[in-house]
């Protein structure tokens, strides 16, 4: 089972969009690129909330995972 993680080699800010494309399996310049496209036509502020949110969700690579109890 694939899982998200921020990247901890292949970052320019924090890992979102170089962990986004290791997920998908793509080059991480073309997720910037669409980062960047997204946040023009979104008049920058949609984009850039979503972008710093994703950041605190998604773990980081290699950190430990809690799991839930049941």
């Amino acid at each position: 089972m694939k899982k998200l993680y921020l990247s901890r080699t292949d970052k320019k800010i924090n890992g979102l969009c170089g962990g986004i494309a290791a997920y998908f399996s793509v080059d991480s310049s073309l997720v910037r690129l669409l980062v960047i496209f997204v946040s023009l036509v979104t008049a920058l502020v949609p984009a850039i909330i979503t972008y710093i949110i994703a950041g605190m969700i998604i773990p980081r690579a290699g950190d430990p995972v809690i799991h839930d109890v049941k």
